[in-house]
């Protein structure tokens, strides 16, 4: 009975707990399928996340292009290359899906991946040594090209697999490379795992990444246990946002050609450094630019120079400076061009006498716009001291924005510093030593003398277009951000600029063009000694440089060139730092403005006029040209009438060097316009009403209406032109009558 009593009472127990139990897990159960979460999670959510599979869509980084549509950067699809080294992957396979002959394979791929056959095989027996069931092979298995992969897939090599990839291209190699810079995939951490993404590192690759990296997007659908996908499966797609379009403003073929001849000068003459930059001076646009040391951006190991120097590399520039010391002295009220100064050495205080670059012996008593073409550092720094002042001076520099960056649209910039607290840095701060510049920052300040003293900022960036529409998001203008000097003074500069490369003994000599006046200023600037005071010494321990501008009268194009220690081989005195400048400038200057079709000016002004033509209408002909002469202006006669009925420069407006003036008489008669330029050529047929065809570029050679023929309106005027390098390639009988038909219709 007790024992009865006991095994009912735990039996109770037992019932009891199963109840409660029960009653737990039931109610459990009913709280689950009224709220439908456990532990805080949705089950509908949970049941979702487990159903549905997600796949990310890549976007793809955006394009960059040169300004006429070249393309410079993109994407281009690789493979990376795995190996499967387990036989666990050939089980219920018909076929072997790992790698079953190691050295084989090994064998095979080697002469494919340009490898050591050894490198592989050492790769795939360790995998199957340490129990790996996947091997990758370093940067050999990487940036695999789809040719590459072809040949692979050719080879039928089981357990030899890939996963499609996307790497950064640039199909032009060192073109422009401190400009683009270069993108490098790079791992990133994100929800997902680790996911490789391409970043960029340098150049507009790194300044514009945000824009060109874009967004990934993603498809996700529900499936079954077999990974099938449901009928209803709730399917959602993201595309992904493609990075935008960067188009800048080189010109491609500008660029190649600035590359090819740099590449020459590197290879003859070994510089330490060289910088080069092209710009249209109008608008700031930066046509070309390039510095040796450069690097492959495909390829981008052992790089001597990761800086773009034209931009990032201040130093003394020597005697391009001296454009603006006297850009500054005339703007100042000071300048008095025909005042005598004697030249040679010149000295302030106790300190050390400043001398002319030719051992400060001078060349006497000579005019300050003499002293500008022959570059005198004696003139300039009398112009600081005693003609404006120090305080002056300083006030123009920053008028420039020497003491500042330019913004240009390039990571990286470094302004130069002014150094200018004792008097000897003051002085030669005026012809290019102490203080330091950049080239960027030189060109910016050169544009105001070239578009009449507003100065523009330099940019490199055209536009940002959406590479999906299509659509410009952001199209980039010209920038006036100073105006430091005025019309009348950048004129003035102009013209001594034209003289330092035009007039006989100017410094500028070698920079003269075949087909295109050029003005300039060179540039020799000591480099300061790294290993104590003062500057290093010898013949090619220098910097050489040269900016420059054609053609002169409206430049169209100016360039900035530096050289800094080539090696320099001195034969009889006629090799000069000069020489590897001048072949840089010279082969692209002259190749870029003819490609650009700006027209040919002969290369050579001889004078500089600043006439200003008067009344001359109704007068007579013979009156109109003794006045003319008398002003040493080129003119032609249309026509044998005795009275000047029109002008093609209008009244009080001043006649540009070179520049012809057209008399049309009351008899207009066609004139033998051989020799003539299509500017001249069209202020004809817009004088006289002409229907004017022009073919070809340069300077007339042919002409339909014969000389003396009368003239009226809606006359047809065809002409032939050909620039002065396409005649000297003629031969000489060719043009012979041409020749003689050259009219003296100057200065008559």
């Amino acid at each position: 009975m007790k024992k009865n009593k006991t095994t009912h009472a735990m039996a109770g127990i037992l019932m009891i707990l199963f109840v409660v139990a029960f009653l737990l897990i039931s109610g459990r159960f009913l709280y689950i399928q009224a709220s439908g979460s456990v532990a805080g999670v949705s089950l509908n959510e949970w049941a979702d996340n487990v159903r549905t599979t997600t796949y990310t869509l890549d976007s793809e980084r955006g394009k960059i292009f040169d300004k006429n549509g070249m393309t410079l950067a993109y994407d281009m699809p690789t493979f990376r290359m795995y190996a499967i080294v387990t036989d666990k992957y050939s089980k219920d396979s018909e076929e072997p899906q790992h790698v079953v002959d190691p050295e084989g394979t090994a064998e095979q791929l080697a002469p494919l991946l340009n490898v050591d056959k050894a490198y592989l095989l050492e790769r795939l027996n360790n995998g199957v040594k340490n129990g790996q069931s996947q091997i990758e092979f370093g940067s050999a298995g990487k940036g695999i090209s789809i040719q590459t992969k072809e040949k692979i897939d050719a080879l039928k090599l089981p357990g030899i697999k890939f996963i499609k990839e996307n790497s950064r291209y640039y199909p032009n190699g060192v073109f422009a490379s401190h400009i683009i810079g270069f993108a490098r995939e790079k791992e990133n951490k994100t929800e997902n795992g680790i996911k490789n993404e391409i970043v960029g590192v340098t150049g507009i690759e790194h300044e514009m990444d945000d824009l060109l990296k874009g967004a990934n997007g993603y498809i996700s659908y529900q499936r079954d246990i077999y990974n099938k996908k449901l009928l209803d499966p709730n399917e959602v797609i993201q595309m992904p946002d493609n990075g935008d379009n960067v188009y800048l403003t080189i010109d491609q073929k500008i660029q190649t050609l600035l590359e090819d001849v740099m590449t020459q000068v590197d290879n003859k003459y070994k510089p330490e450094r060289m910088s080069a930059i092209v710009m249209n001076p109008k608008t700031g646009e930066i046509v070309a630019m390039s510095n040796r040391p450069s690097y492959n951006p495909n390829n981008p190991e052992n790089v001597k120079n990761w800086y773009n120097d034209a931009i990032s590399t201040p130093f003394e520039p020597g005697s391009t400076m001296k454009m603006f010391t006297w850009a500054a002295a005339i703007e100042s009220g000071v300048y008095n061009g025909g005042e005598q100064y004697k030249s040679g050495q010149y000295k302030v205080g106790n300190n050390k006498p400043v001398g002319d670059f030719n051992g400060g012996k001078g060349w006497g008593m000579i005019s300050y716009d003499e002293g500008f073409a022959l570059s005198s550092n004696v003139a300039a720094s009398k112009l600081v001291w005693e003609k404006m002042g120090p305080d002056t001076f300083l006030k123009y520099l920053k008028a420039f924005d020497f003491d500042k960056e330019t913004d240009i649209d390039l990571p990286g910039e470094v302004e130069g510093q002014i150094l200018y607290n004792y008097p000897i840095e003051q002085i030669t701060t005026a012809f290019g030593q102490g203080s330091t510049t950049t080239p960027i920052q030189i060109m910016k300040a050169a544009t105001a003398i070239v578009n009449d003293g507003k100065m523009v900022k330099p940019y490199i960036i055209d536009k940002i277009v959406d590479s999906d529409t299509g659509k410009v998001i952001e199209q980039h203008k010209p920038e006036v951000v100073g105006e430091p000097i005025s019309k009348d003074t950048a004129k003035q500069v102009r013209n001594l600029l034209i003289q330092a490369v035009q007039s006989e003994r100017a410094t500028g000599s070698r920079f003269k063009l075949d087909d295109y006046s050029v003005g300039g200023k060179t540039g020799t600037a000591q480099i300061p000694n790294p290993d104590g005071g003062g500057y290093l010494r010898g013949q090619e321990n220098y910097v050489f440089s040269f900016l420059g501008m054609a053609p002169a009268d409206d430049p169209e194009l100016m360039m900035y060139v530096s050289i800094k220690q080539p090696t320099l081989e001195f034969e009889s005195g006629i090799e000069s730092g000069s020489v590897p400048v001048s072949f840089i400038f010279n082969n692209v200057m002259e190749n870029a403005l003819h490609y650009w079709n700006i027209e040919p000016d002969k290369g050579e002004i001889t004078e500089v006029s600043d006439y200003k033509i008067p009344n001359l209408i109704n007068k007579s002909t013979e009156e109109v040209k003794g006045i003319l002469n008398s002003a040493k202006v080129s003119y032609s006669v249309i026509g044998s009438g005795n009275k000047v009925v029109k002008l093609s420069v209008e009244e009080g407006n001043k006649v540009l060097p070179n520049e012809r003036v057209l008399l049309l008489t009351n008899d207009p008669a066609m004139p033998n316009i051989i020799g003539w330029s299509q500017r001249d050529v069209l202020k004809l047929g817009e004088m006289v009403g002409l229907k004017t065809e022009i073919i070809g570029n340069g300077y007339v050679t042919s002409q339909s209406i014969p000389e003396g023929t009368k003239l009226g309106e809606n006359s047809y005027l065809g002409v032939e032109l050909k620039t002065p390098m396409e005649v000297k390639k003629t031969k000489p009988n060719d043009n012979s009558k041409n020749n003689q038909a050259q009219s003296n219709d100057t200065f008559e």
